[in-house]
């Protein structure tokens, strides 16, 4: 009767072998699955990818270089580097990658012959523009002026070369037509990393 139970089980054997390996790769399959799905939510939802187009935020991000940009959450605060859609009647009707200079109730001056930039008073320690603030447009903005509210000032880094919130074109940007802040650039590889 022995005989006959150690029969069985070696005849048993090589199925639940089979069973087994095809439940391991079902549970691999499942993971490979879920894990695409986290990555689609998160990009959808939490992440996105954008690509620095053009010069206007030299010496900080160059034309090309490819960016993930959050805006889950997101609230612009000075200093942030965001992407913003400027549509409109009379704007440029893209989307720009600005740092934001002033939100919604600050003060900005411009003295376009010391090239310095005020926000409340305050000149900016802006170790982060390519060259002095001597250029802007005199369509329709006398400095000093104040951000409006839910709106932002934006500026390029590369303040002389860059169309941006000191142009009628752009001009305030409002909260709401701002995609997100850029976080982190994925390349070139050679400046992986957080954005400063």
């Amino acid at each position: 009767m022995n005989d006959n139970n150690e029969y069985k089980e070696a005849e048993n054997l090589p199925v639940d072998e089979k069973k087994s390996s095809l439940n391991e790769l079902l549970e691999w399959l499942e993971a490979i699955a879920i894990a695409i799905m986290v990555v689609l939510l998160v990009f959808t939802f939490v992440l996105r990818q954008v690509m620095v187009v053009g010069n206007s935020m030299n010496p900080t991000l160059y034309d090309g270089e490819r960016l993930i940009m959050t805006h889950l959450f997101y609230t612009p605060k000075q200093g942030d580097i965001v992407v913003a859609n400027c549509v409109g009647e009379n704007k440029l009707n893209k989307s720009i990658i600005k740092r934001v200079i002033a939100t919604e109730g600050q003060t900005i001056d411009i003295d376009f012959e010391t090239g310095e930039v005020t926000v409340d008073g305050e000149v900016l320690e802006e170790d982060y523009i390519n060259a002095l603030t001597t250029t802007g447009d005199n369509q329709g903005y006398s400095y000093p002026l104040t951000v409006p509210e839910g709106c932002v000032f934006v500026m390029g880094d590369n303040r002389n070369h860059s169309t941006d919130s000191r142009y009628s074109v752009v001009g305030f940007i409002n909260v709401d037509d701002i995609s997100g802040k850029a976080v982190f650039r994925i390349s070139p590889i050679g400046k992986f990393g957080f954005i400063e």
